[in-house]
């Protein structure tokens, strides 16, 4: 309504008060922060095409061409930002500018051409919301966690980061751990795992554990147990969907021949793995095999309708989790028929 003597609009105070008693939501939240972080990713990469525009054209000689690549400027940029303390840091640990500089590009060769990843089902990842990525375990050492994220974030990078969730094996290697955090991987906790999930972020998981990654080689691709369904409780605490992912390839990386328990016990490993190339040829035997790779993320399973007291229910857990790993499987033999060779 308006005043008809100086036309100034009246807003009902019952308006007024719900506009203002209404609360931003952890979806819109995160949705600003990746708006913020596109913004961002795209202003630095528009800013690095004008300097490569900018750059003079003379004759190429040895001290021009030091000076004249993109990537050695890059190099120095990235040199320069760090002496000067010029990159944010989140409260997980995350480096963003370390990542897009330094270990995006490296692992790149790796994802690209040594395994050559072929990626499916992208159209499963949510556009909104959180998402609970749930995949199979394998490879003796887990390169198929850091090739999940690359998947990610290479082929959706409208997407926040993906977080993956690390067993605690990993937080106590004294520097492999400070990396790990660089990188984005958090604890596997479900404390750190429902927050992230009520923030938007998508968390990947690997339910199979030390079971999977450390099976022999003649049980590849065969889903161990889940445990006790931790990640559905989260799922269903948060109202996540799960998103199931099939990882082939990385059985074929390092075939597992056997186990040496009185080493692992030794050094207080899960396993200490024997394979063709481990441990008689040293740190050759750590080289892993070009095997081609095929990640496809399954249909998400929703769990949004549930309520959250359904976290309690051990019967509703059983029947979620045991619907994720019987699709699971499906992706992974599908995938194996699709397959020409472990190499091709």
């Amino acid at each position: 309504m308006a005043d008809k003597h100086t036309g100034a609009r009246v807003i009902p105070l019952a308006q007024e008060q719900r506009r203002k008693a209404r609360k931003v939501t952890p979806n819109e939240v995160a949705a600003r922060a990746r708006a913020v972080a596109a913004s961002r990713r795209e202003a630095r990469a528009s800013r690095r095409r004008a300097e490569v525009a900018r750059l003079p054209r003379g004759r190429p000689g040895p001290i021009y061409g030091a000076l004249a690549d993109p990537r050695l400027r890059q190099i120095a940029r990235f040199v320069r930002r760090r002496l000067e303390g010029q990159y944010v840091v989140d409260e997980y640990g995350y480096d963003e500018d370390l990542v897009d500089d330094v270990f995006a590009p490296l692992l790149d060769v790796l994802y690209e051409k040594y395994w050559r990843v072929e990626v499916k089902g992208l159209e499963n990842i949510p556009t909104r919301g959180p998402a609970l990525v749930c995949a199979n375990h394998s490879g003796v050492l887990p390169w198929d966690a850091v090739m999940l994220a690359l998947a990610i974030r290479n082929e959706v990078p409208t997407h926040p980061v993906p977080r993956i969730l690390a067993a605690d094996l990993l937080w106590r290697v004294p520097f492999l751990s400070h990396w790990a955090r660089k990188a984005g991987i958090t604890v596997a906790c479900a404390a750190d795992a429902e927050r992230l999930l009520l923030e938007g972020e998508i968390v990947g998981t690997f339910p199979e554990g030390f079971k999977g990654i450390g099976k022999p080689f003649s049980e590849r691709y065969r889903l161990q147990r889940f445990g006790r369904g931790g990640f559905v409780e989260v799922a269903l605490r948060t109202g996540a969907r799960i998103v199931p992912v099939g990882i082939v390839g990385a059985e074929e990386i390092y075939p597992m021949l056997g186990d040496l328990t009185p080493l692992a016990r030794l050094f207080g490993l899960p396993y200490f793995p024997v394979t063709p190339g481990f441990p008689l040829l040293g740190p050759l035997g750590a080289i892993p095999l070009p095997s081609k790779w095929i990640i496809e993320f399954g249909p998400p399973v929703e769990v949004d309708d549930l309520s959250a007291d359904a976290a309690g229910d051990a019967m509703t857990i059983f029947h979620i989790g045991d619907a994720v790993r019987d699709t699971l499987q499906q992706i992974l033999y599908r995938n194996l028929m699709e397959r020409r060779s472990w190499f091709w």
